[in-house]
């Protein structure tokens, strides 16, 4: 068999396929958008407005999971929550500082 016949078949593939015919995504995953994290809320300061989570991988901040301190996105959300609560977040870098912008009891 020649090379050339070997090859054929490929080629038939991409003819197939169309000129327009846009490549499948490498990564097939949808992108993480508004996507939310779950954590353990282990301390809140209501003077500073910061909570205290014990959190799963943030990816869209590529942080691996661990205990942090980050600033709530108002002090409404911070009064919310209790140590010990069960919470779904999302954070986010706001203007350089790890904020929780978003976050579900």
């Amino acid at each position: 068999m020649t090379l050339a016949a070997a090859a054929a078949p490929a080629f038939a593939a991409e003819a197939a396929a169309g000129p327009n015919t846009p490549a499948p995504p490498r990564d097939a995953r949808p992108p993480a958008g508004d996507a939310l994290t779950e954590a353990v809320v282990r301390q809140v300061d209501l003077a500073t407005g910061m909570i205290t989570l014990k959190h799963g991988a943030l990816d869209n901040v590529g942080m691996p999971p661990m205990t942090m301190t980050f600033k709530a996105k108002d002090i409404a959300m911070a009064k919310r929550v209790r140590a010990g609560d069960s919470v779904r977040v999302r954070v986010e870098n706001v203007d350089g500082v790890m904020t929780v912008v978003k976050l579900e009891k």
